[in-house]
């Protein structure tokens, strides 16, 4: 069993829960993002072809993300929004203000907003990600725990923003096939000569995300520099 730090009582006691429920306010705002979506076919199971697929596109141009956070957030959610925004090249972050999901919904559709990121918090620290595909989903949501923002770690300096390379691992499951495409379909396809990292290392249901970059101290080694952000996400569910 792992915790979820940070004076995050209830994240910790729903962790702790195999019924675990998504947060009143997430699960509120989630439901809503899920209506909002043009179409959710619940036909089908185990029968898929590449009329189905969300993602067959993927690759053939670049994800276009754009992030938000609940209302009245903190500057610290504030924060982490920012930091989300350098993680996915090319994002884009908007301040939510009064508006409800289904007017940001609406909004990122109109502009050809492929993903809709939303972070949540509890006293002061993100709790809660909801990640939609537009315009037909899927949907996931994830808590979040062990947040580590930049401004957290001293002589960081500045982050490369090239397009990331991408490893995945422990997601050999069908279920777990699903979340890594709704992750990694967030990033553009880099270049060969990119320096920069980010992993998604899924174990025992808990996903580790991390960030690197790294340069050939010869021909046969390199080495890794922690960029930041980490954080541990854990799916809560996907539509």
């Amino acid at each position: 069993q792992r915790s979820c730090g940070n004076g995050q009582e209830v994240l910790e006691r729903r962790l702790r829960n195999k019924n675990r429920l998504i947060p009143t306010e997430l699960r509120r705002e989630a439901l809503a993002l899920q209506g909002s979506l043009e179409f959710d076919d619940a036909g089908g199971e185990g029968v898929t072809s590449h009329v189905d697929d969300e993602y067959r596109w993927a690759g053939v141009e670049d994800p276009k993300v754009m992030i938000t956070t609940s209302r009245d957030p903190s500057s610290r959610l504030k924060m982490f929004a920012k930091e989300l925004k350098l993680v996915f090249p090319g994002a884009q972050r908007m301040n939510r203000g009064h508006h409800e999901v289904g007017a940001l919904v609406r909004a990122c559709k109109a502009n050809g907003v492929t993903d809709l990121l939303v972070v949540h918090e509890h006293r002061g620290t993100p709790v809660g990600l909801i990640v939609s595909h537009l315009p037909f989903g899927p949907t996931a949501y994830f808590t979040l725990c062990n947040v580590v923002m930049r401004h957290d770690i001293p002589n960081l300096g500045t982050m490369s923003e090239a397009k990331p390379h991408l490893i995945t691992h422990g997601f050999s499951s069908r279920l777990g096939k699903r979340v890594s495409d709704i992750l990694r379909y967030l990033f553009p396809v880099p270049k060969d000569d990119s320096h920069r990292v980010i992993t998604f290392a899924n174990q025992d249901d808990y996903i580790s995300f991390l960030h690197h970059v790294y340069k050939k101290t010869d021909h046969r080694n390199v080495e890794l520099t922690e960029v930041g952000c980490t954080v541990l996400l854990s799916l809560e569910t996907v539509n």
